[in-house]
């Protein structure tokens, strides 16, 4: 997400205001009684494994569908049509190769974190430095953009429109998903992920329906409405190429950037720690399926929703507001519902937010205090309850720190890369790794070294 310097025009601080500690107060109340059976490292960890699978799948849609895939394609959709598209369709392919490849697997080789599944058949402490590293890495360049992206919604919506302001908020959405990490561990941000993820489907498919009533529940309509409010543009809106389609180059970028889409999510650390909060590996399977329908009818959503920002606010006023292509769906509900929609949306567009970042956090702190402390400096002789967890709670603030001032110095810049970036390190480093200790039986320590550091 780019910085963002004004308020929407007609959007009312104080009732999103509102609705935005509504959101928050609930939660933390849903995360307080969740963190009342918080006895072991396994509860804080992978929630016991007490989750089923589609309770595990709603979660995952909560945890995947970050504030990128709201308002990212969204307004990806609503400048570059059919390119902005093929971003849906790289993030939910993605899933069938953690479906067939991945999830299953990893639930019986694991216990908490990727490091014990690499260290399952290797020597311990070397690879599970490697998985930790990388783990932490994904995590921090996803949290960057998490975090950047927060300023920038709150500040389209509140109108504050100076750095200091845009740092506050960054600030206090850290101090919230340390607060969702530290009190209820796995089992209170798997809850936040599930009401977030309802929220969020829910909101689009409001808004989805709306959009296409307004003609008369006619997709083709809808579309010719999308080409004629793009003058611009016109009939290229639908087909490819748009935006990638201008050079040899560019058509090489999007090649490149699907691919990391596509192998990156199965390789995500938050994704992956996903798998140890259901009892056995069937239901990690079922879990993924649930994933991938709830992703795949949201991804739907969406397409009506960047084409119906195109048709009912304009490509021109899109690029005019503070926050350019994020700032579609925000307009779209504007121009639906007034005030009052525009509230709900960023509200369920700010829970996305606290819900990945509470997502990202657990899984670097657990990664840290597992594979590193645990593992690595107490070689596996550390109490299970005492200290290991309590070293994963000083890693959760340490690292929504890290996070926070990192946030502050991205607010600005360009997320998107941020975003792919993530991806990139886990389609490259993660899941080769992973594939090649689950499939290949002569994959060695020094092979999971090289693959993961080269």
């Amino acid at each position: 997400m780019t910085a963002l310097a004004a308020g929407v025009e007609g959007s009312s601080p104080i009732l999103n205001i509102s609705i935005f500690g509504a959101f928050v107060a609930i939660t933390l109340v849903v995360v307080f009684r969740a963190s009342r059976n918080n006895k072991t490292a396994s509860d804080y960890y992978a929630a016991g494994h007490a989750f089923t699978g589609p309770q595990n799948g709603i979660a995952i849609s909560g945890d995947y569908l970050s504030a990128a895939s709201f308002l990212g394609i969204a307004g990806a959709i609503a400048l570059s049509g059919y390119d902005g598209f093929l971003y849906s369709i790289g993030f939910l392919v993605a899933w069938l190769v953690a479906l067939l490849l991945v999830a299953e697997l990893l639930r019986n080789t694991g216990k908490y974190t990727m490091g014990d599944v690499l260290a399952f058949r290797m020597r311990q402490r070397p690879v599970r430095a490697a998985a930790a590293t990388s783990t932490l890495a994904v995590s921090f360049f996803y949290l960057l953009a998490q975090m950047a992206g927060a300023g920038g919604l709150v500040a389209l919506l509140l109108g504050i429109e100076n750095k200091v302001g845009q740092s506050i908020v960054i600030a206090v959405v850290g101090i919230i998903m340390i607060m969702y990490v530290l009190i209820g561990g796995m089992k209170g941000t798997t809850w936040v992920q599930i009401i977030k993820a309802v929220l969020l489907i829910s909101g689009a498919a409001v808004m989805t329906v709306w959009v296409l009533g307004k003609y008369g529940m006619n997709l083709s309509s809808l579309l010719g409405a999308a080409v004629d409010n793009s003058p611009k543009a016109g009939e290229a809106l639908l087909n490819p190429g748009l935006q990638y389609g201008g050079t040899a180059t560019s058509k090489i970028d999007f090649l490149s950037l699907a691919i990391a889409l596509v192998l990156g999510t199965a390789g995500l650390p938050h994704i992956l720690m996903r798998f140890y909060t259901v009892p056995t590996a069937k239901e990690a399977r079922r879990s993924v399926v649930w994933a991938i329908w709830l992703i795949g009818i949201f991804y739907l959503f969406t397409l009506v929703l960047g084409y119906g920002a195109a048709a009912l606010v304009g490509p021109t006023a899109i690029q005019n507001a503070p926050g350019k292509a994020n700032s579609a769906a925000p307009l779209l509900a504007n121009a639906l519902g007034g005030p009052v929609l525009l509230g709900l949306i960023a509200a369920v567009a700010f829970a996305t937010i606290l819900a990945v970042v509470a997502g990202l956090t657990i899984t670097a702190s657990a990664s840290f205090a597992h594979d590193i402390y645990a593992n690595v400096i107490k070689r596996g002789a550390a109490d299970d309850k005492e200290q290991e967890v309590k070293v994963a709670r000083i890693g959760a603030v340490v690292i929504g720190a890290v996070a926070i001032v990192g946030g502050i110095f991205a607010n600005g810049q360009n997320i998107a890369f941020l975003v792919a970036l993530a991806f990139a390190v886990a389609a490259s480093a993660n899941l080769p790794t992973i594939l090649y200790s689950l499939f290949w039986r002569r994959f060695n320590t020094s092979g999971a070294l090289w693959s993961i550091y080269g």
